[in-house]
């Protein structure tokens, strides 16, 4: 790691490296690169830039004004661990080449302006935010669409479905929902989560723990330590970036897509999030589960508005095959200690002011993650502002409700159609010091509803078939 362009440069000669990786992320959250030889590298790079076609990345320029800027953070550098060729790579910012201002579709951007939103509104310094990812790793994967025809096939060894299969088979396997914490030769992907978790260190990235996951075939979760918003969303990529290479090393295919398999616990990514100013925490109090009058405030800014967020933080038509009762996802908008079914959870595992945080449960890998924090924070703090009440908390579970009780608790939108109308409706606080702009808002919404949630409505779906075809 390195602290500023001259650090960068002199790693380069000490250590022969060859040539220079420049990522960035597109507006859905897919993250791009381009690599230039080493030569190419200079001290005016971290200034000038580099130049590239906007207009070919999804959701970013038009045409006509398809000139941009990639501009490298130094602080961002490590050695790629997959190239053959001895590369650094380095996470860009994107800037307008004409006016040399953050372009304003560039994520990275907005996650850094809710960053200084917060320092500008004087309640806190610094936002911390710590992600629980999960994801699967799969045998192998198949798919394919057309006028005619459309189809998925996992495979998966550690698949209950698998246990009937022909060749090899030797029997252990989790059973349904039974995939928290066995050890091998249950667990068969231990030493391939051991590979990537050293990966992820040599890379920068400060790693907690790794463990398989409630559901069978091969889901696992690797935990990263908390950091810095627009620190932790760095993190997130890079994360997705390893776990997806190691597997692929290992003749694997990983996927963070939240639902992949039917009737099994789905993948989310579980927010950790707190408020500190002056190296002091400030969700720390002698309210409810040890929390401040500004962290319940702060919950119930994210629960007002997770409707809207859903559309950021949970975006694609998949996720909302995750977000369903009984499998573990918080579908109902409510806040508690310990109860996982809740929305906001306060985890009790130490009495530290300093361990003191929020736990946001709704959002899933899918989401694109620097404008995924910079939402929820904008919600949060929203909450603060405004001194908005969440409610009473409910501390049992929320499915054994009875059906009178469960009507008066709100619940996740059922659609991603029904997520962007929320968002429409519900977006000025994402306004707030500038931080995202009517523009942004309204392609994103557009991208999703043509690309994603009509492409998705307009198609006959496999199980119709099934249900429909004799009638």
């Amino acid at each position: 790691m390195a602290k500023d362009a001259i650090e960068v440069l002199d790693f380069v000669k000490k250590n022969d490296v060859k040539q220079v990786d420049l990522r960035f992320i597109d507006l859905p959250g897919v993250q791009q690169h381009c690599t230039y030889p080493i030569s190419q590298l200079e001290k005016s790079s971290f200034e000038e830039g580099f130049g590239f076609d906007g207009s070919s990345i999804r959701g970013w320029q038009a045409i006509n004004e398809s000139d941009m800027l990639l501009i490298p953070d130094p602080t961002t550098m490590f050695i790629d661990p997959f190239n053959e060729v001895k590369t650094i790579a380095m996470v860009c910012d994107a800037l307008d080449p004409v006016t040399r201002q953050p372009y304003g579709r560039d994520a990275r951007w907005v996650a850094r302006k809710a960053e200084l939103y917060l320092k500008n509104s004087h309640l806190g310094d610094t936002a911390y935010f710590g992600a629980e990812a999960e994801f699967f790793i799969f045998d192998s994967v198949r798919f394919d669409q057309d006028h005619q025809h459309g189809f998925y096939f996992i495979d998966s060894e550690e698949g209950r479905w698998n246990s009937g299969r022909e060749g090899p088979n030797l029997g252990y396997r989790p059973r349904y929902k039974e995939g928290y914490f066995p050890v091998p030769p249950t667990d068969h992907l231990q030493n391939i989560r051991s590979e990537i978790v050293q990966t992820m260190l040599a890379c920068g990235l400060d790693i907690e723990c790794h463990h398989h996951e409630v559901a069978t075939a091969g889901q696992g979760e690797i935990d990263q330590r908390f950091d810095t918003l627009v620190k932790s969303a760095d993190g997130m990529t890079l994360y997705k970036y390893i776990i997806r290479n190691v597997a692929n090393k290992y003749g694997k295919t990983a996927t963070f897509m939240p639902k992949p398999i039917f009737a099994d616990n789905g993948s989310g990514m579980h927010v950790h999030q707190s408020i500190w100013k002056g190296g002091q925490p400030l969700f720390a109090g002698d309210r409810y589960a040890g929390l401040s009058e500004m962290a319940l405030h702060y919950i119930g800014g994210l629960l007002k508005h997770a409707r809207s967020l859903s559309a950021i933080i949970a975006p694609t038509t998949n996720s909302y095959k995750r977000l369903v009762p009984g499998y573990e996802a918080p579908v109902n908008l409510a806040y508690s200690r310990r109860n996982r079914s809740a929305a906001c959870r306060i985890p009790m595992y130490s009495a530290s002011p300093k361990t003191k945080r929020v736990e946001f449960r709704p959002p899933d890998n899918a989401c694109n993650p620097y404008l995924a924090f910079a939402a929820m924070l904008m919600a949060g703090l929203d909450g603060v502002l405004n001194k908005i009440n969440p409610g009473e908390p409910l501390d049992k579970d929320i499915y054994d409700l009875s059906p009178e009780e469960l009507k008066a608790v709100p619940s996740m939108p059922a659609s991603l159609e029904e997520a962007l109308s929320c968002l429409e409706a519900d977006h000025e606080f994402l306004l707030k010091g500038d931080v995202f702009s009517e523009e942004l808002l309204e392609i994103y919404i557009n991208y999703k509803r043509k690309n994603e949630a009509d492409a998705i409505r307009m198609r006959p779906h496999p199980y119709e078939f099934h249900l429909y075809y004799d009638i």
